[in-house]
């Protein structure tokens, strides 16, 4: 390999850790959100404790969800650096706009609409796509809210049932020690789906530039630099967008947040298994949403829920479109 191929790769894995940097800060509210708004934990310690479980995700997972975005999304014959850049570039850019305004967009289909988008943008074409691996995705859209949402709902409605006796401070804080538990699994299954997107791009663009066979599984360093710089994001994470989860769409109390995160970490467990790359954004706010139904359907804030949504189906056609357009720029600036 040449020096000047070995500086772009080296570049470029640089991008995806920026990215994977990134979305560990902009998905900090999903795993700290509800343990801060419950006043559980400081917003200082409730990153560190999120951080933590973040990155030893890679002790509990399978590499499943890598291998939907390295080989099931995207023709991989068809991917060059400039994919690899337009995708990485597009998706950065949309995760940087929706934090910057608060909106908890997710970091797993803008990363999704960028691969598609490059891909499209280099052939011309929609048959770039693999349309199993593409489904799956998109449904998983609407699937893991809908989920997050009926466990919590029924979770809500169990665990209301077995407290019915207790008095509100015995169960305020036998919940605040349950939500220590609750809160790591939930950042486990953050850093289990999340981070493994990042590590199927990383091998996809070694496979493309023949560093690896393209039938090799994951090299320990791209695990390991994918899963610290996730848990860095989560410690540097962005208070903006946990207002937004945590306190915007209904009010939680210990209970409540118990009750949110174990339905979320349930969802992110199952998608992982099945290699499925959801979102955690859309995970957890549909547990909030099945939290504050399961009290009666006024305590949710439905208009924010509302834009929420509707930031939820712009980001793959949004990150797409600035992705098709960073991979015109890569096709000049990369080999």
């Amino acid at each position: 390999m040449d020096t000047h191929l070995l500086l772009i790769i080296t570049l470029l894995v640089a991008l995806a850790l920026a990215f994977d940097f990134m979305n560990g800060f902009h998905d900090a509210a999903n795993s700290i959100a509800t343990i801060v708004s419950t006043q559980v934990l400081s917003p200082q310690m409730a990153v560190i404790w999120a951080a933590f479980f973040n990155f030893v995700a890679f002790l509990v997972f399978d590499h499943k969800v890598a291998a939907t975005i390295g080989k099931g999304t995207i023709h991989p014959d068809i991917v060059d650096n400039a994919v690899v850049f337009g995708a990485l570039a597009g998706a950065l850019t949309w995760n940087i706009i929706t934090w910057w305004f608060g909106i908890p967009s997710s970091s797993s289909h803008a990363l999704v609409g960028g691969l598609a988008g490059a891909a499209v943008a280099k052939t011309g074409s929609f048959s770039a796509l693999i349309g199993s691996g593409f489904i799956k995705t998109a449904g998983a859209i609407v699937l893991s809210p809908l989920l997050g949402m009926v466990l919590a709902i029924i979770l809500s409605v169990i665990v209301t049932w077995f407290c019915v006796r207790s008095t509100p401070v015995s169960v305020d804080m036998r919940f605040r020690k349950l939500q220590f538990v609750s809160a790591a699994l939930y950042s486990l299954g953050h850093g289990g789906n999340d981070a493994q997107k990042t590590m199927g791009i990383i091998l996809l663009l070694l496979v493309s530039n023949h560093v690896v066979p393209a039938d090799a599984g994951l090299p320990l360093w791209v695990v390991l630099s994918c899963q610290v710089a996730m848990g860095l994001g989560t410690l540097f994470g962005g208070w903006r967008i946990v207002k937004t989860m945590g306190m915007g769409i209904t009010k939680l109390k210990p209970m409540g947040g118990f009750c949110a995160e174990t339905s979320g970490a349930i969802t992110l467990f199952l998608a992982t298994s099945l290699g499925i790359p959801v979102s955690t954004t859309h995970t957890i706010t549909g547990a909030i949403v099945g939290v504050g139904a399961s009290r009666r359907m006024s305590a949710v804030r439905w208009g924010l829920a509302g834009r929420i949504v509707w930031a939820w189906v712009l980001t793959i056609p949004c990150s797409a479109l600035v992705s098709a357009l960073c991979w015109k720029l890569g096709t000049v600036i990369l080999p």
